[in-house]
């Protein structure tokens, strides 16, 4: 066997883990989903799964920023900068709404994860000043232009979060508006 052969049957199965995680955790909770049973759907034996994550509470964190950094890449390449504040805001939040519609169980994730316990303090703030660094960027020369509130930095990453996690829940649990364009803009305007 090569070493890539090896290191890609490695990356399948810790991918095949985050996957069955993933499914588990929004169907069944985070509390009610074993160890034994994501190694069991994903096809690998329990101490495979140890080898790739030493806890439950590690593969909900690692999912949470790997689900982060895959939705700041898609919305980010998927949208312009053109340099009007809120133009590029709008860009955004209408990739990321894109990104949820075309997501369901990623986003229903989020929508269960995102503010919870299980999800450790040092990972939310990696992916809000790491991950999100962009967003974080676009508010400061919002502030910078005096159009943006002066407002510390992390609360209002805070506030936009909870923003887009109401906007996105509207939109889950009424899809056939997800495409409207009157409500895909008023959920901008009432983020704005």
């Amino acid at each position: 066997m090569t070493i890539e052969h090896a290191v890609k049957k490695q990356t399948d199965k810790k991918n095949a883990i985050l996957d069955s995680a993933l499914a588990l955790f929004v169907s069944q909770g985070f509390h009610a989903t074993s160890t034994a049973s994501i190694a069991k759907a994903a096809g690998v034996a329990t101490g495979t799964l140890f080898h790739h994550f030493p806890s439950k509470d590690s593969i909900i964190n690692h999912l949470f920023l790997n689900i982060k950094q895959e939705f700041a890449n898609t919305i980010t390449s998927n949208s312009q900068v053109i340099g009007d504040i809120e133009l590029d805001a709008n860009a955004l939040w209408q990739s990321a709404i894109d990104w949820a519609i075309a997501q369901p169980l990623k986003q229903k994730f989020f929508l269960q994860f995102s503010l919870s316990a299980e999800i450790n303090v040092a990972t939310r703030q990696q992916a809000m000043n790491g991950i999100l660094r962009f967003i974080v960027e676009l508010i400061e020369k919002g502030q910078q232009q005096n159009i943006v509130a002066h407002y510390p930095i992390d609360l209002l990453l805070e506030n936009c979060h909870g923003q887009y996690l109401a906007a996105i829940r509207f939109f889950t649990d009424h899809p056939e508006l997800g495409k409207d364009a009157s409500h895909r803009h008023a959920s901008f305007q009432l983020f704005w």
